[in-house]
């Protein structure tokens, strides 16, 4: 999006274009599902600004025929996880699943190694998601529910 190609730390602000990129996208695409980061804790802030434009966009779109039946859901990175309350969708994922999701981690630049922007946490990036995703199976273990190696929580969004 425009306001992250910078080429330094510090981002521009958000702006009419980069929602117009997003806009364009899911009206060529109308999604029966988007699929967002909710994690507002994100240390760099850029999750928060991802997210403000996607509902902008959703807020102009939001009359769309298509948009009926579309449906918004927020993930949680890996800062903090949803509590098990406020999982609206949990998605089971297994260990095959987990090596996958730790290889797409591994494609985003900003995600290897040390991230750039850790916060408090010392780990790196898939650490902290991996062991995100097998607490909450255990949280859902406990319950009584399946057992899984690992699930993604998904909050529902209502616009």
């Amino acid at each position: 999006m425009p306001f992250y190609e910078t080429g330094l730390v510090k981002k521009n602000p958000l702006g009419d274009e980069d929602v117009r990129v997003i806009i364009d996208l899911l009206q060529e695409i109308q999604p029966h599902q988007v699929y967002a980061a909710g994690d507002l804790s994100d240390p760099h802030g850029t999750h928060r600004v991802c997210l403000a434009a996607i509902l902008r966009a959703l807020d102009q779109l939001k009359n769309e025929v298509w948009m009926e039946d579309c449906r918004v859901w927020l993930y949680r990175g890996a800062w903090q996880e949803w509590d098990i309350n406020d999982i609206d969708m949990a998605v089971p994922i297994s260990p095959g699943e987990l090596l996958r999701k730790r290889k797409a981690i591994f494609k985003h630049q900003s995600q290897k190694d040390t991230a750039l922007f850790p916060g408090h946490d010392p780990r790196e990036f898939w650490m902290r998601a991996e062991d995100r995703n097998r607490a909450t199976a255990k949280l859902y273990d406990a319950l009584g529910l399946a057992e899984y190696e690992a699930i993604e929580g998904f909050k529902r969004f209502w616009f």
